[in-house]
C-alpha cells in the first residue's frame, strides 16, 4: 500500500492530514502513533476508504483505492473499529459468520467452505469453545477477539485496527496485542493499527508512523523513530528510552518540576 501526497479536511475546512506520504509494508505490523488530534484515526479512515482525501491518492496492490467496489475492498481488507455495536442475543459464531458476507450473493446459503473458514477464525482467536456464547455478555477483551475473528473470516491479506486496546485493562491490552502479533506471524497478515501507548507500539510493531498536527514527523523501524528527541517533539514530554535483553525497548516518561 502506498500513500502519495494525501491531504484531508473535515467540513470545518481545517486540515487534519497534510501531504502525507509513505508505504505500508506487506506482511508487517505498522502502527500509527501520536497525541490526540494528531490525525491517527483520520489517516486510518483514509487508508480504509471510509474517508475521501481532498488531494493525493492511496494505492492498494498497484490499484487506486477509490476504484475498488465495497465488496471488492472487503475481500482485500478487514477493519475493526474502536466502537462496535452488536445486536442483543447475537452469538459469537453468528457474528463471525458476518465476515463471509463479501463472498455471498443475496439470500445465498453458507457453504462448507464458509463453515470451515469460520471455524478456523474461531480457533485462531481462541473462541471455538465460546462459539455459542452471547457476544454482549462477554468481557471487553473477549468481545474484541470476536470482532477480530469476524475480520479474519473475511480472509483478507490486510487487517486494520483502530485503537483495539481502548477501554481494556492492561492484561487484555497485552493479550490482544499478542494475538495480533501471532496472527501476523502465523498467516502473514499485513496489520495496520492505531495505538496510544508508546511502549506497546514499540514492542508489537515492525514499523511506526509517528504523527503530529496532521503530518508525519517520522516513519520507520521503532528503534529509529522512538528516540528521546522525537518523543519530546511529538508529545511535548521528556522520556528515557531503555533497552533490555528480555524486555526489549521501553519508554519511561520523566516528570520534571
Amino acid at each position: 500500500m502506498e500513500i502519495n501526497n494525501v491531504s484531508f479536511a473535515y467540513q470545518d475546512g481545517l486540515k487534519r492530514l497534510k501531504n502525507i506520504r509513505g508505504f505500508i509494508k506487506q506482511g508487517e505490523i505498522t502502527t500509527i502513533i501520536g497525541p490526540n488530534g494528531s490525525g491517527k484515526s483520520t489517516l486510518l479512515g483514509v487508508l480504509t476508504k471510509h474517508l475521501q482525501p481532498q488531494s493525493g491518492v492511496v494505492t492498494l496492490d498497484d490499484k487506486l483505492l477509490t476504484t475498488y467496489s465495497l465488496k471488492g475492498l472487503a475481500k482485500k481488507m478487514a477493519v475493526v473499529h474502536q466502537q462496535n455495536d452488536v445486536p442483543s442475543e447475537m452469538t459469537v459464531e453468528n457474528l463471525v459468520y458476518y465476515g463471509r458476507l463479501p463472498y455471498k450473493r443475496s439470500f445465498s446459503a453458507y457453504t462448507e467452505e464458509d463453515r470451515s473458514i469460520v471455524e478456523w477464525a474461531l480457533t485462531s482467536t481462541g473462541l471455538l469453545s465460546r462459539k455459542n456464547d452471547i457476544v454482549s455478555q462477554l468481557s471487553g477483551g473477549q468481545q474484541q477477539r470476536v470482532w477480530i475473528a469476524m475480520a479474519l473470516a473475511q480472509k483478507t491479506p490486510y487487517l486494520f485496527l483502530d485503537e483495539p486496546t481502548a477501554n481494556l485493562d492492561v492484561f487484555y491490552q497485552y493479550d490482544l496485542l499478542k494475538l495480533v502479533k501471532q496472527l501476523n506471524k502465523s498467516y502473514g497478515l499485513t496489520v495496520v493499527m492505531v495505538l496510544h501507548d508508546m511502549t506497546q507500539a514499540i514492542q508489537f510493531s515492525n514499523q511506526l508512523i509517528a504523527m503530529k498536527d496532521g503530518e508525519v514527523v517520522d516513519a520507520g523501524r521503532p528503534e529509529k523513530v522512538m528516540t528521546e528527541e522525537t518523543i519530546e517533539e511529538i508529545y511535548g514530554i521528556k522520556a528515557v528510552v531503555k533497552k533490555d535483553e528480555k524486555l526489549g525497548m521501553y519508554i519511561i516518561p520523566v516528570h520534571t518540576m
